[in-house]
C-alpha cells in the first residue's frame, strides 16, 4: 500500500511528522518480540544504499530470501522464518528505500526501473555469499521475486509466490478504490480501516500493527511499478515455482490468477481457501509455512494442510 508522494518521489507529510525514532522501537519491538532466538541483524551495502537483512537458521543451510509486500518491512516474516529457519538458513530483507532499514543515503542512485532492482537484488545476494537461493515472496515482494527469477534463472533454485500482485493478472480495481484512501492521505487509523476491509477483521498481530501505524509517515522513495515479469524466460526456464493463492483475496480476482499462472511451465498453483491478500504471511493458515517448506525442500505433491 504504498504512500502519497510528491513530485520528487517522497511521501508526503500530513498531520503529525515522522518519528525516525518511535518507528525503531515499534520495529525493534517487533523484532525483539516475534522473532526466534538466534536472529541476527546485518546490513548489506549495495550501489543503492545499505539493505537490512533478518536472519536465522543454520549457518550451512541452504539459503532462502524473503521480500516482503510493499510497506510491511521484513518484520512481518517472523512465523515464516521460525517455521523454515529448522532446515534453512533465512534472509528477511527489508526492501531498499521501502519503510524498514533500508535507507539510501543523499548519494545513493534510487531504484527507479525494474533493471535497477534486480541489480539491487544480484547484490543483496552477493552480499549475503549467496550464489543460489530460494526465493519466497509476498504480493509487491512476489512480483520483484519473479523479475528477478526470470532475470537470473541460474541464481534462483525455488521460487514460492504468496498471493503475487501484478505478477499473472492486474488489480481488482475495488482493491485500489479502497485503498485510494491511504494513497492520498495515509493515517494509522486509515491503514486498519483497510487492512480490516480486506482481511475481515481478521485478529493481525498488535505488536506488529503498532508498527504498521509508523509506516503511513515514513519518508520512502517512490516504489518501482512496472509491466508484468516477462515469462517467456529469454534468459532460460523459469525455475520450480509454488503459488499460494488467498482464497479470500480483495487484491485481485483470484481464479483468474490461477487460470493465469496454470499456464506458466513449472508453476504449482494452490489456494489457501481462509486467506485474505493481508493475513499472508502475518497470520497464514495452518500448514501453509509447512508447505512452503515442503516445497523448498523439493517435495511439490499435497497441499498446505498435509
Amino acid at each position: 500500500m504504498p504512500a502519497a508522494r510528491d513530485r520528487t518521489g517522497r511521501r508526503r507529510d500530513r498531520g503529525r511528522p515522522f518519528d525516525r525514532a518511535e518507528f525503531l522501537r515499534a520495529y525493534d519491538a517487533v523484532v525483539a518480540a516475534r522473532w526466534p532466538a538466534g536472529t541476527t541483524g546485518s546490513t548489506v551495502p549495495t550501489r543503492y544504499g545499505p539493505t537490512y537483512v533478518h536472519s536465522h537458521g543454520p549457518r550451512d543451510a541452504p539459503p532462502v530470501v524473503l521480500l516482503h509486500g510493499g510497506g510491511t518491512t521484513s518484520t512481518v516474516w517472523f512465523g515464516t522464518a521460525a517455521a523454515l529457519g529448522r532446515t534453512r538458513r533465512v534472509h528477511a530483507v527489508d526492501l531498499i528505500g521501502d519503510p524498514g532499514r533500508s535507507v539510501p543515503g543523499p548519494g545513493d542512485p534510487p531504484v527507479r526501473t525494474v533493471a535497477d532492482l534486480t541489480a539491487w537484488l544480484d547484490a543483496v545476494l552477493d552480499g549475503l555469499g549467496a550464489g543460489r537461493v530460494s526465493l519466497c515472496g509476498h504480493s509487491y515482494g512476489a512480483w520483484i521475486a519473479l523479475h528477478h527469477a526470470v532475470h537470473a534463472p541460474s541464481r534462483v533454485d525455488r521460487l514460492v509466490l504468496l498471493d503475487p500482485t501484478n505478477c499473472f493478472t492486474g488489480f481488482s480495481p475495488r482493491y485500489l478504490l479502497r485503498a485510494l484512501p491511504t494513497l492520498l492521505r495515509p493515517t494509522p487509523a486509515r491503514t486498519r480501516a483497510f487492512l480490516r476491509w480486506e482481511t475481515g477483521g481478521a485478529a493481525l498481530d498488535e505488536t506488529w500493527l503498532r508498527l504498521e501505524g509508523h509506516t503511513a509517515r515514513f519518508p520512502a522513495a517512490r516504489p518501482v511499478t512496472g509491466p508484468r515479469p516477462d515469462l517467456r524466460a529469454p534468459n532460460g526456464p523459469l525455475p520450480p515455482t509454488l503459488v499460494l493463492l488467498a482464497g479470500r483475496s480483495r487484491a485481485h480476482a483470484v481464479r483468474r490468477v490461477a487460470a493465469a499462472a496454470g499456464k506458466v511451465p513449472a508453476v504449482t498453483v494452490e489456494t489457501l481457501p481462509d486467506a485474505t491478500h493481508h493475513t499472508l504471511p502475518l497470520a497464514p493458515p495452518p500448514g501453509t509455512d509447512r508447505r512452503v517448506a515442503q516445497f523448498l525442500s523439493g517435495g511439490d505433491g499435497g497441499g498446505p494442510g498435509a
